[in-house]
């Protein structure tokens, strides 16, 4: 919450504690982002194994990035969702289905990003 006293920088530092704060809170009890977390160490060291170009670099950044932001709005929408209606509701249900198609295509999209720069590596292996 906004607090009147704040000035902009002060404003801007508490919003941080709060970005950082709901980071935290993420990766600590959220197993899909832990998941992706792993997953986003893997292609990182598979990075660096396979001497990944700059451009790859960032393209492989941008579909972590993507996974994770979608995985966090997915689970924004389900904590809002079972917040409001805590018991089974046939509506709730198909809002947090559709929610949680954001992060399956973002995670289908960077598979494919993934397959553009590691398969050619992988075909040089052999």
């Amino acid at each position: 919450m906004k607090n009147p006293n704040d000035g902009f920088l002060r404003g801007r530092i508490r919003s941080l504690k709060f970005a950082f704060r709901g980071t935290w809170l993420l990766i600590t009890t959220e197993d899909s982002i832990k998941a992706q977390i792993v997953i986003a160490i893997i292609a990182t060291i598979l990075g660096f194994y396979f001497n990944i170009s700059n451009v790859e670099w960032m393209f492989q950044f941008m579909a972590i990035g993507m996974v994770l932001v979608a995985e966090s709005l997915n689970t924004a929408v389900e904590k809002i969702a079972d917040f409001i209606h805590p018991d089974f509701h046939v509506k709730i249900g198909f809002i947090k289905d559709i929610a949680a198609g954001a992060p399956t295509f973002a995670a289908i999209i960077s598979l494919i990003i993934s397959a553009f720069i590691y398969i050619p590596k992988i075909i040089l292996l052999f």
